[in-house]
Parts: structure tokens; C-alpha cells; sequence
């Protein structure tokens, strides 16, 4: 057990699909890092030698096959059971001597999730544009629920058991990182950032992660938590864009009308009486779906207290 932490179940959950180059050296680091935690490999269909070289390495291997780190991800937290759970990406670019840090973190603070902030200086690691969509999508983010996190897309993550079982787990793919945050986020749910080094990838072993698709799909997923967690907020842009439209187009035949008793632009006027009428119909569902939505959050909050705290 890291120093100063009780004796807790520790699990490191490590998705994989086609590791095979860097998964023995994870497991030997995690290993030494957290040496009485219990490694799991969650193989999303490998094609290559991963299953082999993780089990070989001493971990026990899950399968899901349901392609996507998000199913992944989802199977492990359902059919594992800790009391700490390390996540961590098999591609050996997160420092495995930073768990017994985040873990120490986790229990000293009472937290339920602490996130591995990236740090790195090596643009191979981090190249310029996974930093830019980082920054635009992690600031959206905050933008709308605030700025507890720097690095939302990290893979390395510590959670409490409270938080696991209690975490709906819907995303598929890369964006279940962004899930994670939300879900804090929308629940208030006690969480940290400890910054930790980052690096490049080993010769020989390929980044699964699509830039531009990805990216649209993480983009996707804020866009849909928002409108899920936020509903008033949401709808009320829409309706404010919605508003602002009609009227721009609404008053210059509403001064020609007054000034002539004229209204010779009857398209632009129905026009514009329409999207007036369609933002106050949006602002309507906003408030209802707000309503909704805080149903729902209560529920989560108490699936989420039903479980003991760390400390607990």
C-alpha cells in the first residue's frame, strides 16, 4: 500500500486493443508502483500477442467484445469490485510512479476521483493539436459547469468505490474521459488534479486515437451532457439565437408598417413571427426539461450516497 493509506483493495483497470508492445512493461510498473494492488487487463478484441503478454506478465484478463475503450471500461467497473480503482491507458505514456501520490491524495482528501493531469514538454507526446483540442474542449466545459479540472480528456484517473458503482457509464468510445468530468461535475462530487508526466509513446506501438474523429465525437458527447445536465441553459441560447434572429428580421417591417401602414415583405414577416414563436416554444422546453432533469440528478445523488464514502 502506498505510504499513509489504510489498507484498502486497490484494482488497476488497464483497457487494451493491441498493446502488445508496452503492456508487460504497464504491468511491471504498476506493479512496482502499487504493489499490493490487484491488475486487471480489459481486452476490447485484441488481434495481436496482448492477452498473452499480460497474462505472462501476471494480470488477470478480462475480455469485452464490444468495440470501443467506453465498453470497455463500462464491463470493468460492473464485474470488479474495490475499494480504490486506478485507470490507466496501456500504452505506457502515463507515470505509473504517480498512483501512490493520486491514491494518497484520494484518501487523505476524502475525494472520489482524482484525475493524472498531463505534463510534458515532448511535442511527440503531446503534440500541438491534442493540446489545442484539449484546451477548446476541456474550456467548453468549464464554461458551463466551472473550472475544477485542467484536463479533462486524461486517461489517468483514481476513483473511489463510490464513485464506480454509482457512475452511469454510457459513452462507447474516447469520450467516456469527458463523461467521467461531467458526471463530477453535475453531481458536485469531491475531486483533484495531481499534474503527471507524460510521454511519448514506445517505438514500435500505434495511438488508436483519431484526431478529428475523435475529437467531433468528444465534441458530440459535451454537446449531449449539456443539453442533459443543463437543459435551461441549453435551450435558453438556442432561444436567445432563435429571438435575436426574429427580431432583426421583425423590426424593420414592424417601423415600415407604422410608417406607411404597408407590409410589403408578408414571407420575412412570417418568418420572423415564426422563430419568435419557436424561441419562447424553446425557452418552454428548457424550463420543463430543467425540472426533468433535477429528478433525475436526485436520483443519481442518491444512488451515489448510498454507497460508503473512502473514509467511510
Amino acid at each position: 500500500m502506498p505510504e499513509g493509506v489504510p489498507d484498502k483493495r486497490i484494482a488497476v483497470i488497464i483497457p487494451c486493443y493491441n498493446e502488445e508492445v508496452t503492456i508487460t512493461r504497464v504491468i511491471a510498473a504498476f506493479h512496482a508502483a502499487l504493489p499490493s494492488a490487484k491488475i486487471y487487463i480489459v481486452d476490447n478484441n485484441s488481434h495481436d500477442g496482448t492477452v498473452a503478454a499480460a497474462l505472462a506478465a501476471g494480470a488477470t484478463v478480462r475480455r469485452e467484445t464490444l468495440q470501443g475503450k467506453g465498453h470497455a471500461i463500462r464491463r470493468a467497473f460492473a464485474d470488479i469490485d474495490a475499494d480504490i480503482f486506478v485507470l490507466v491507458d496501456g500504452d505506457d505514456t502515463y507515470d505509473a510512479q504517480s498512483a501512490p501520490a493520486m491514491v494518497r491524495m484520494l484518501v487523505d482528501q476524502n475525494l472520489d476521483m482524482v484525475t493524472g493531469a498531463r505534463a510534458s514538454n515532448n511535442m511527440a507526446a503531446y503534440r500541438r493539436g491534442h493540446q489545442f483540442g484539449n484546451r477548446l474542449l476541456t474550456g467548453l466545459v468549464q464554461a458551463v459547469f466551472g473550472k475544477q479540472i485542467s484536463d479533462m480528456l486524461s486517461g489517468y484517473r483514481v476513483f473511489s468505490r463510490r464513485f464506480v458503482k454509482s457512475f452511469p457509464a454510457l459513452s462507447t468510445g474516447f469520450e467516456t474521459e469527458t463523461e467521467f468530468t461531467i458526471h463530477a461535475l453535475a453531481l458536485f462530487i469531491p475531486m483533484g488534479e495531481l499534474p503527471t508526466y507524460y510521454r511519448e509513446r514506445p517505438a514500435g506501438s500505434a495511438s488508436k486515437l483519431h484526431t478529428v474523429r475523435d475529437g467531433l465525437r468528444i465534441l458530440r458527447t459535451i454537446v449531449t451532457l449539456v443539453k442533459e445536465e443543463r437543459p435551461l441553459t441549453f435551450f435558453a441560447v438556442w432561444c436567445g439565437i432563435l429571438l435575436a434572429i426574429g427580431v432583426g428580421l421583425g423590426v424593420p417591417i414592424i417601423l415600415e408598417f407604422l410608417a406607411t401602414g404597408l407590409v410589403p415583405r408578408l414571407p420575412t414577416a412570417v418568418l420572423a413571427m415564426g422563430l419568435v414563436m419557436l424561441s419562447f416554444l424553446s425557452l418552454a422546453c428548457g424550463l420543463i426539461l430543467d425540472s426533468v432533469s433535477r429528478g433525475r440528478k436526485e436520483m443519481r445523488r442518491l444512488a451515489y450516497l448510498s454507497i460508503p464514502s473512502i473514509s467511510g
